[in-house]
């Protein structure tokens, strides 16, 4: 868009400089991006600076930068400071009406071309865009945390969402080294969060039946599915539990055990009392980590686990 063609994108928005926003910004910086982030807090330009330096070595490793200092990115509380930019990463609390709000602003800033995606969680394009002059540019481009680590993007379209804007989107997240996949249709929680959300309806629900403790709900992932999921999907997994018959071998032969532990799977309710067996349950496992360092050690465990699978074309 923007008469670009396949040109590259030299400047980017980033709205919201939250925890989310100064991932983007981190993962934006590394690719060689000018990075702009608004935000009214006055105590992002701090926080963010922090946030980079944490996260430029990760980055380096990673072969998404060959710099050695972090760079630095322009901080506004103005959104007037982004009418330059040529994407908006937008990253705003998951109100629908603040999101229209942002839209709006933006609007009256930013180049009618300048796609608008929206790392929101659960909320759909089409709400988003609905009071917009031009909403054909806005979509939603949802990262899992942290996005500068994770390279997964899911891209939604709303019933407004041009064909153009979903390439432009496809190109931008190409260009900063991600995995952009296409949802077909909107549906609340997107692809990814549906999945773990299922996952995690079932986790809850082993708790509060009693059938499993917390760690031992946590360990059973961490040790055991878990692992093959950090190399591939369900259905590539289950392909090679169906041995020389494949995928359609494992449905044939074990497809109807699945169907059955799909009938007796839980449907909890988030009481207070399972709320709090969930916490506590929690920190007892946190008891066994050092706390101040397990934001750290996960990030690097993330970096070596990319290493792992790109060595091993996975």
């Amino acid at each position: 868009m923007r008469g670009r063609g396949m040109a590259e994108f030299r400047k980017v928005g980033i709205v919201g400089g939250g925890l989310i926003g100064m991932s983007w910004a981190s993962l934006f910086l590394a690719r060689g991006m000018e990075v702009t982030v608004v935000d009214p807090d006055p105590g992002t330009p701090a926080r963010l600076e922090g946030f980079v330096a944490a996260a430029w070595p990760h980055l380096r490793d990673l072969g998404l930068t060959q710099e050695d200092t972090p760079r630095a990115a322009t901080v506004s509380a103005d959104l007037a400071a982004l009418k330059d930019v040529e994407f908006i990463q937008e990253n705003g609390p998951e109100k629908i009406d603040m999101k229209r709000r942002i839209v709006g602003q933006l609007e009256e800033v930013i180049a009618p071309e300048v796609v608008i995606a929206s790392s929101t969680s659960s909320l759909k394009a089409s709400d988003i865009q609905r009071d917009a002059r031009h909403p054909g540019r806005i979509l939603v481009a949802h990262p899992m945390n942290p996005p500068h680590l994770v390279p997964m993007v899911e891209l939604v379209a709303g019933k407004a969402t041009t064909e153009a804007a979903l390439q432009a989107a496809e190109r931008f997240y190409e260009q900063m080294r991600r995995v952009p996949i296409r949802v077909k249709k909107e549906v609340p929680g997107h692809l990814a969060n549906r999945l773990t959300s299922a996952l995690y309806r079932e986790a809850v629900y082993l708790v509060a039946e009693g059938i499993a403790d917390v760690e031992s709900v946590d360990k059973a992932i961490a040790y055991g599915p878990g692992m093959r999921w950090a190399l591939m999907g369900p259905h590539l997994t289950y392909h090679m539990g169906g041995g020389a018959g494949g995928y359609r071998g494992y449905l044939d032969h074990l497809g109807p055990t699945q169907e059955e532990r799909w009938k007796a799977l839980g449907h909890p309710a988030l009481t207070d009392e399972v709320k709090a067996a969930l916490v506590e349950g929690v920190e007892r496992e946190l008891d066994s980590q050092d706390r101040e360092t397990l934001t750290a050690r996960r990030d690097a465990a993330l970096v070596a686990l990319a290493r792992l699978k790109a060595a091993q074309g996975l």
